[in-house]
């Protein structure tokens, strides 16, 4: 086979992607492994979720449920599960058969969203930091990016800006809530007041909630359930952050039928379909009792308090998170300026990964000192992580 060789009018790698090489997420866990440090870099945790879902996921496989391609839409089992879902924690109603779409994991999710939302050109507003498939899916669709940067030390949105931000050529919100680094946890006020706005400009928004079962402080609100953004939005979730199952990529949309037909549109031409038992499983999760849901949250809410009080112990700002698993810190207090060089010499320094948060904007100054820690592990993974962050201060 001759080799791949890049032509005049035809990249090797689409320009726009030029820009986004290994994730973060890849370089650090790597790092981690190279050096034997403790990985709170990645978010995954380090023990599987509830042995009823993994059985079930057994009983599928040798039942032959979903060994072959499932249903493009999803399996029906896990499609009524969704809805179940959205009604018990939400009170709201969707159609099973119209108005879900099973995807690989709530990233296929979000990158089958833009393909199918957007034409080139268009803006989407998105939270800065933001996860760095956010950019990666804009630019393959074409569009362009317009960050509103979220700022230390509650890293609440400022809606004027947000007003601000928005031109004739805003397509498409992309929101983050719980917010994934910041811990941040979108109010139903703040919610509202984006509701409004993306009504009076008539825009798309395509909500990421993948950890609306890890809210500390406050309360998830699904902005799909307020008025007038039943039509105009794509809500994603997905159960890898909630059952601690990452590996699986099972996700999910909720929305209207016409947007559900359209990121299934471009759905069919990513994956098409992807982890058939799996679905069978994530069916049955979703049913488990509210004590588990609650149990889960308390259980992660002890261990953000637990690293949260070790890192001030060691020297960091601590931004306490409102949700997610992570937690995001300033190092200027260490004497450190600038988290790339000092996450690279951690590993060596004292045996311990993490991510720097700059990585997630576009005007990376605003994150240039901090670093976001995960604490979806162990107790004694996270005491053993603290104690070794002390050695900083010596």
């Amino acid at each position: 086979m001759a080799a791949m060789t890049a032509t005049p009018g035809r990249p090797l790698l689409n320009r726009r992607l030029t820009e986004f090489g290994s994730t973060i997420f890849a370089e650090m866990s790597a790092l981690a492994v190279r050096t034997g440090a403790i990985n709170l870099g990645q978010g995954f945790p380090d023990t599987d979720g509830p042995e009823p879902v993994r059985e079930a996921a057994v009983r599928a496989l040798r039942d032959g449920r979903g060994n072959q391609y499932p249903p493009g839409p999803g399996v029906p089992e896990l499609r009524a599960a969704v809805t179940e879902h959205q009604r018990r924690f939400y009170g709201l109603a969707f159609d099973p058969d119209t108005e879900v779409l099973v995807t690989a994991g709530a990233t296929e999710a979000i990158a089958a969203s833009m393909l199918a939302l957007l034409e080139p050109g268009d803006e989407v507003i998105a939270f800065e930091p933001f996860y760095d498939s956010y950019a990666a899916s804009i630019a393959m669709a074409g569009a362009t990016r317009v960050p509103l940067t979220l700022r230390a030390p509650d890293f609440r949105p400022d809606l004027d800006a947000l007003r601000d931000a928005i031109t004739p050529r805003t397509r498409l919100l992309l929101l983050n809530s719980p917010h994934n680094p910041t811990g941040m946890v979108l109010t139903r006020d703040e919610l509202t007041a984006i509701a409004a706005l993306a009504v009076e400009h008539d825009l798309l928004v395509v909500t990421d909630e993948v950890y609306e079962h890890l809210v500390f402080d406050g309360e998830h609100v699904p902005l799909i359930s307020l008025p007038g953004m039943r039509d105009r939005t794509v809500s994603i979730s997905s159960s890898g952050k909630t059952f601690s199952f990452t590996g699986w990529k099972v996700g999910w949309v909720t929305a209207c039928p016409a947007l559900v037909t359209a990121v299934r549109t471009a759905k069919q031409y990513l994956t098409y379909v992807s982890a058939g038992p799996f679905q069978y499983a994530v069916a049955e999760a979703l049913r488990l009792p509210d004590a588990y849901f609650a149990d889960f949250r308390e259980d992660l809410r002890a261990k953000r308090d637990l690293l949260s009080g070790g890192l001030a112990d060691a020297g960091f700002e601590v931004f306490r998170p409102q949700g997610t698993y992570f937690v995001t810190t300033d190092i200027t207090a260490l004497g450190e300026k600038d988290g790339v060089p000092f996450c690279l010499g951690l590993p060596e320094r004292c045996g311990v990964v993490a991510v720097p948060t700059s990585v997630f904007y576009d005007t990376p100054d605003a994150g240039r000192s901090h670093v976001r820690f995960a604490f979806c592990k162990k107790p004694e993974v996270l005491r053993e992580a603290a104690e070794r962050l002390r050695g900083l201060r010596g």
